[in-house]
């Protein structure tokens, strides 16, 4: 069938050539459509909901809305895991389902179960919303609105008001969380003396003010030959208006608002706040992506409508981005595009050395950018980005395997035909020649991406995307090298083609007969050579050490700050103003900010005692001489650790927020510790991290603070509110309105609608006695002082609760620094096995990226034999029988040789990069085989004896399978030296490839015919 296929290309050379330009202007059009972000999303398909309920601390949060929406959440069609936190003020729930799962209908799955959950939540305690439909690295620009002469509360107002509406105008912005500054609120301060005076309670106030704000229609009337609407008027203008409403009579005279409260503009109680470069707080933007968007393009657009609004704002208020991911996925850009730029040449130049014909060599070339083309047609059909993996993994040595032994074979035919031969009918006898062999060896290299297909979780995020973007180019270079480059050469070889060798193949072919010749007579010396190298290789892996990927370099550094639970919001910004000052003193820091707390839209929960510290950096070249990024690393490190009472997290933007979506830690390594109670939690969780500490490697120990955190607690007497004739909801009023505040209606300015809040003067309600000597009103009437009927204490209560599989957790996480991930890990383990004792009902689950690394392992370990089992089925199938798809097969594990060497030489540890490289490796392994194998075969079949089989067709094929060994692995030759943004990823593949085709070379020209000469020799021609 193929080689059928490859006789009709050539017949039909005009119409193959028509077709394949049509491809590539698909090709050319996808690539205009094509997403393009730095890294792939690493996010699983999970639904946040959020529920913000100011008044409630962690522990009512979780008993009140955490747990309900939990149980809510049960029994969801593909949910792979839930978890949660509740801290003051906030509940967060995170749904997690399969990969796969539509994002929308993993949505509406949630929606409808809130609804259930929405019931169970006691009414007016917190409204369930779901978080915005983005990823982990959907924040991709911030900016600070920034004017002198404005307060925060203004800039805060522009923000949301001006600014914001705009950008959401901008396609594939899906929210812009607004961070920092104070929002406007009208608050009505009740005073509660006059409240007494006049016999009005809180109750009253609190209707008033929302029965007395509102406008309302009421149809139209006609009126002769017109009609007029109704529009009935109530909405409050201004403070006076608001002082104007009725609250009551007193002897006759009516009572109003202003009588009994000051009405004032304040500030709306808030859980965050932002400062910058040490000089205090900023109010940011942070501009969310809509799922599956084009991150480029996005962040373009936004940058564009920036533009626009700035002229529009205020005088004197104006935009100053300090994050563009652009920046990030120019430079992965650049970085992926020089490295294919530089293989490319690399592999053009070597084609034409070793073709000696600049047609043969740019027939080959085309299938380079054709392949990719074919390749962006999947991309774009399956939503695939085009990013640092899904290209950076590409070798173009792989992609013109097949066209080179194509294009080779017709170039050594046509070289040695009669000068008045007819030229087709020798290009189609060479194509069909190597038609077969070329169809199984490229479906082999593509077969053997099959186990990285299977990965599940971040690994299967991460790595998926790559083996589709290069199985898409495999079968359009299959393609192509079946009917493409056959027709091409049909149509640029003519009759006046001559061979002229730029390298002397002859003298090269002459010297490896020689060799090869000296070789088959110490068969078993070689053999035993090449099986002691084998077993050094396996006996030097285990001491390479293990990581999941090695870290991108994001140009940035992010910190994770954790202070007391107890400390305030003004504290926590006094602490890192300071702390930006200490980091601005590096020379490399270009912008210091830090995020405190939650933003608007909670969806990374934080309260004041935590923060996130962006790092900006200069590019490397501006940086001190000799400084590296780990001695950066350590100065940033030190300037956080100047600061007393905090513990930090050095990590990357992009990093650290994945991680927290993904495990909810921020950390390289968490190691959670389950149970019912949260004391024994906290003290099993602090025993962990006392003896990860002593790990050699662990770097920032951090425990989970889930205690600490100070309660004013106002607990009901129930006997003495039954005296007093005193329900619990009038203390419950009291609590959440006159002390905490609460919204009674909204006041309209234009487009801009702010709370209207009633609570007590802040003298009322600034200290414990002030609040003891707040009144209750009983039913009768008569008013009682909050101590008479209630006890108020201070207790130390959890600062936070998180939950995961249903259960409390308490976390440890770390980050490693000096060592591989897995040894650390085997250490840690066998440290906390032997030294921490955990009580009944309680048990540790390890998880991190160690978790993704140990996931991977063992579905790799399921599915890689199962692709060599398929190989093998694959090189039966070529051959018709054992003994040969044997001697071929044996190129695999010689193969592994080289790549393990490679990586223990330069230092690397394994990681699934470097798998990847192993498993690329194979197929060019297995293909240079084939192509030596199919050809003796052939020989043998026409009655040539054994050795004068293997001899000359080890000669014959010396040439392609030297093409194909050096045009893959010079092919990753830049992307192993590279040391540009996005490199770190790119290193152990590549690394691997070039390693394991030094010896793969040597032993397919050395060994195999060896083998075969031997096997063959001694077992008979076939089974």
């Amino acid at each position: 069938m193929f080689a059928r296929i490859a006789e009709l290309s050539v017949q039909n050379r005009s119409v193959v050539i028509l077709l394949w330009l049509v491809v590539a202007g698909a090709g050319l059009y996808s690539l205009t459509v094509l997403p393009i972000d730095a890294v792939p999303d690493m996010t699983p398909v999970q639904v946040q909901v959020n529920t913000v309920s100011p008044s409630l601390g962690p522990a009512e949060i979780e008993q009140l809305i955490t747990f309900p929406i939990e149980t809510a959440m049960s029994g969801l069609p593909d949910v792979e895991r839930t978890w949660s936190i509740s801290k003051t003020g906030l509940s967060q729930v995170t749904v997690v389902f399969a990969d796969g799962v539509d994002i929308y209908f993993a949505r509406q799955l949630v929606l409808e179960r809130l609804q259930q959950a929405r019931e169970d939540i006691p009414e007016g305690v917190g409204d369930p919303e779901m978080g915005p439909t983005t990823t982990g690295l959907g924040q991709i620009y911030e900016f600070v609105v920034e004017g002198d002469d404005y307060s925060p509360r203004d800039l805060r107002a522009e923000l949301e008001w001006n600014i914001k509406p705009q950008i959401l105008t901008v396609p594939g912005v899906v929210e812009v969380n607004s961070f920092g500054g104070f929002e406007k609120q009208y608050q009505v301060l009740v005073d509660p003396d006059k409240l007494r005076i006049f016999g009005i309670t809180l109750s009253d106030v609190f209707e008033a003010v929302a029965d007395n704000n509102s406008n309302a229609g009421g149809a139209f009337i006609e009126h002769g030959s017109e009609q007029y609407l109704i529009r009935g008027v109530g909405l409050a203008q201004n403070i006076a208006d608001l002082e104007s409403i009725y609250l009551h009579a007193k002897d006759g005279m009516p009572v109003q608002l202003g009588e009994v409260a000051e009405i004032v503009i304040g500030d709306a109680l808030r859980h965050g706040a932002v400062t910058m470069n040490g000089e205090g707080e900023v109010v940011v933007g942070m501009v969310m992506m809509l799922i599956g968007s084009n991150s480029r393009t996005v962040a373009h657009d936004v940058k564009e409508r920036l533009a626009e609004i700035e002229p529009t704002l205020p005088e004197g208020i104006g935009i100053r981005p300090y994050y563009d991911r652009t920046e990030l996925v120019e430079a992965a850009l650049h970085t992926v595009r020089r490295n294919l730029f530089e293989g490319g040449l690399l592999v053009i130049a070597v084609l034409f050395l070793l073709l000696g014909n600049l047609r043969g060599a740019i027939i080959v070339a085309v299938t380079i950018p054709l392949s990719m083309l074919v390749a962006s047609i999947g991309m774009t059909r399956f939503g695939i980005t085009a990013n640092l993996m899904s290209l950076g993994a590409i070798d173009f040595g792989l992609i013109v395997d097949g066209a080179l032994v194509m294009t080779e074979n017709v170039i050594r035919r046509m070289a040695h035909k009669d000068k008045d031969a007819p030229s087709l009918p020798v290009i189609t006898q060479a194509a069909r020649e190597v038609a077969r062999p070329v169809a199984f060896a490229v479906s082999i290299i593509a077969i053997v991406y099959l186990p990285i297909l299977t990965l599940q979780g971040v690994e299967g995020r991460m790595f998926r995307p790559m083996a589709y973007t290069v199985v898409f180019a495999l079968v359009g270079s299959l393609l192509m090298a079946l009917t493409l480059t056959p027709a091409l050469c049909a149509a640029m070889l003519g009759s006046r083609f001559r061979e002229r060798a730029i390298v002397p193949v002859d003298k090269l072919r002459a010297a490896y007969g020689r060799l090869l010749d000296r070789v088959m007579q110490r068969r078993i010396a070689v053999t035993g050579l090449a099986v002691i190298s084998l077993a050094a290789a396996l006996f030097v892996f285990p001491m390479l050490g293990s990581e999941f990927v090695p870290t991108l370099d994001e140009g940035a550094s992010a910190a994770s700050i954790i202070k007391l639970p107890s400390i305030s919001l003004p504290a926590a910004v006094e602490i890192h103003t300071r702390i930006e000052q200490n980091i601005k003193k590096i020379p490399e820091v270009t912008d210091v900010v830090s995020r405190a707390g939650a933003a608007e839209i909670a969806d990374d929960p934080m309260g004041p005692e935590e923060a996130d510290v962006f790092i900006g950096l200069k590019p490397p070249r501006e940086w001190r001489r000799g400084l590296t990024k780990e001695k950066l690393f350590t100065e940033i490190a030190f300037a956080i650790d100047e600061m007393p009472g905090v513990n930090f997290s050095l990590s990357q933007p992009i990093q650290l927020r994945v991680n927290c979506l993904v495990s909810g830690v921020r950390s390289d390594l968490a190691v959670k510790v389950f149970g019912p109670d949260l004391d024994v939690l906290h003290e099993q969780a602090q025993q962990v991290g006392e003896v990860l500490e002593s790990v050699p490697g662990s770097a920032e120990v951090q425990v989970e603070q889930v205690a600490g955190l100070p309660v004013l607690e106002i607990r009901a007497r129930r006997d003495d509110l039954a005296r007093y004739h005193v329900n619990v909801a009038d203390v419950q009023e009291v609590v959440e309105t006159a002390l905490g505040g609460k919204k009674a209606s909204e006041f309209v300015e234009g487009q801009r609608r702010w709370d209207i809040v009633v609570r007590l003067p802040k003298e009322y309600r600034d200290s414990q006695e002030a609040i003891a000597d707040i009144l209750v009103e009983a039913q009768d009437g008569s008013q009682i002082p909050l101590a008479q009927i209630c006890d108020i204490e201070v207790v130390s209560g959890p600062a936070q609760i998180s939950r995961e599989h249903h259960q409390r957790r308490v976390g440890v996480e770390c980050n490693i620094r000096g060592r591989d991930m897995g040894r650390f890990v085997a250490d840690a383990q066998a440290a906390v096995a032997s030294a921490v004792v955990l009580p009944a009902g309680y048990h540790i689950e390890w998880g991190g990226q160690f978790a993704n690394l140990a996931r991977a392992r063992a579905r790799l370990a399921i599915v890689v034999p199962i692709a060599l089992l398929l190989i093998f089925i694959l090189l039966y199938a070529t051959f018709g029988g054992i003994r040969p798809a044997l001697i071929v097969y044996c190129n695999v594990p010689f193969a592994v040789i080289g790549g393990v060497f490679a990586l223990f030489v330069r230092g690397m540890p394994f990681s699934i990069s470097a798998g990847v490289g192993f498993i690329a490796l194979c197929g060019v392994a297995v293909l240079n085989g084939v192509v030596m194998v199919s050809y003796i075969d052939q020989l043998r079949s026409k009655g040539h004896s054994l050795l004068e089989a293997v001899r000359e067709g080890a000669q014959t094929r010396l040439r392609p399978v030297l093409m194909t060994a050096l045009v893959a692995s010079l092919g990753f030759i830049p992307m192993a030296t590279s040391q540009s943004t996005g490199a770190e990823v790119q290193r152990p593949l590549a690394t691997v490839v070039i390693g394991g085709l030094v010896t793969s070379t040597l032993l397919t020209l050395l060994v195999l015919p060896t083998l075969y000469a031997w096997i063959e020799g001694r077992w008979g021609r076939r089974d």
